[in-house]
């Protein structure tokens, strides 16, 4: 048998929680399986819900909106109290 032969037997994963004990076992995953799931996610992928997801993700007014909001701040509340504290009139000690 050669290395590639007994690669596509079986691949070694452990898929699960964290083991409890020392004596957990790993759960044996054929490679036909990996392909299976390639072509389950390529076929999501390609559903038409991910491309017009997809495809507003990609215009310029999502990452515009993201970082370069109208306002001008990321955070509009803690900007406005930021102004209110610097416009205030300073304190003088008592």
């Amino acid at each position: 048998m050669t290395a590639i032969e007994s690669q596509s037997k079986a691949l070694s994963l452990n898929l699960s929680f964290p083991p409890i004990g020392k004596d957990a076992a790993t759960t044996s995953l054929t490679a036909d399986f990996a392909v299976m799931l390639v072509g389950v996610a390529a076929r999501q992928a390609a559903s038409p819900t991910a491309m017009l997801f997809q495809s507003r993700l990609r215009t310029d007014t999502y990452e515009a909106a993201l970082l370069a909001p109208v306002h001008g701040a990321f955070n509009q509340a803690m900007a406005n109290r930021l102004q209110r504290w610097k416009e205030a009139p300073a304190r003088q000690p008592d």
